[in-house]
């Protein structure tokens, strides 16, 4: 599976970004997809993450509210619409698969990353 992540970009305190991440493969339907981001000199974190069929989907209190997964299995795609955007939320955004089909918070649990989309937001 090859995840190709886009939608970053510079936004202003309070503003929206949608990020999507296309994958390849024929088996995304059946996997769990993930968002995490690692801001400079800071550790990956968990952002949130939704499970093969969308209908279970987990939030890291930081985002909570604010952010919302979904996924498009017809289109092989999982979206990451981001409102009310604070300047904390800047960090490189990457999504990641995994092959266990239920949602994890862990990056140990993630077979396959996408390269990463950097979001910016300014005060």
């Amino acid at each position: 599976v090859q995840l190709q992540a886009s939608g970053g970009g510079l936004v202003q305190a309070g503003g929206s970004l949608r990020l999507s991440c296309a994958a390849s493969g024929r088996t995304f339907s059946s996997y769990a997809m993930g968002w995490f981001r690692q801001a400079p000199g800071k550790e990956r974190e968990f952002v949130t993450a939704t499970a093969w069929n969308g209908r279970t989907t987990y939030y890291a209190d930081s985002v909570k509210g604010r952010f919302t997964i979904s996924r498009d299995n017809a289109k092989n795609t999982v979206y990451l619409q981001m409102n009310t955007l604070k300047p904390e939320d800047t960090a490189v955004y990457y999504c990641a698969a995994s092959r266990i089909p239920a949602p994890g918070i862990r990056t140990t649990l993630y077979d396959y990353w996408g390269q990463g989309t950097l979001v910016t937001v300014s005060s």
